[in-house]
């Protein structure tokens, strides 16, 4: 803390899933802007830490349609993966195709999570015109975990949760969907504070050239 400027900025940034999505954001705007403390947010409710300003900026993925939210230029893309248990038949390729995926059953979106980025997250049918079943309906990252290394299911994902999957899962890219967009997002219409603007303004600056 300086005697004369008080408290040194910190930057609350939230994530889901891999905290080094976080992290990568970070190194990619620089050192210098302030500290920025990650947090995970609930992917049940995702926005509602940045609407009530518990955080400053939140990393998104996918499509972002919410009136009251602004996002920055795409900063990074997260390839997209099947979450399977480790006795899968799947479970030992190097990479599967979304088409095969419609053979499992899947989950349904979690609470009041953005049901237009739900059909980008776990599609509602393949390219091909194949239903996927999205049937199971959890509220929370390790009972979907759980469900999937039974085998009662699969979950179309992201390749970043391979930092965070436990020992009986496996995450296997799907070669034919393309890779999530990730984009930095705060409430609209409210000011941000300088070092979290010079934060974000750096990001995407690093993220053009």
């Amino acid at each position: 803390m300086s005697p004369t400027t008080g408290p040194d900025p910190v930057i609350r940034l939230g994530y889901h899933g891999s905290v080094e999505v976080a992290h990568e954001i970070a190194r990619l705007a620089g050192p210098g802007h302030a500290e920025v403390r990650t947090g995970p947010y609930d992917v049940v409710d995702p926005f509602h830490g940045v609407r009530t300003g518990g955080l400053d900026v939140m990393i998104v993925k996918f499509s972002l349609r919410e009136p009251d939210l602004a996002a920055s230029r795409v900063l990074a893309y997260d390839g997209r993966a099947a979450v399977v248990g480790a006795r899968h038949p799947l479970a030992g390729r190097a990479s599967v195709s979304i088409e095969e995926l419609a053979d499992y059953s899947t989950f349904q979106r979690p609470g009041v999570f953005p049901d237009y980025v739900w059909d980008e997250v776990v599609p509602p049918r393949t390219p091909a015109g194949r239903p996927i079943d999205r049937r199971h309906q959890v509220s929370d990252i390790p009972r979907m975990m759980a469900l999937v290394a039974e085998g009662e299911a699969v979950h179309i994902s992201l390749a970043s949760l391979a930092d965070v999957a436990p020992p009986d899962i496996r995450i296997v890219p799907i070669h034919d969907l393309p890779p999530a967009p990730v984009v930095l997002a705060w409430r609209r219409g409210v000011e941000l504070p300088a070092h979290v603007r010079e934060f974000i303004t750096a990001a995407e600056e690093a993220a053009s050239r």
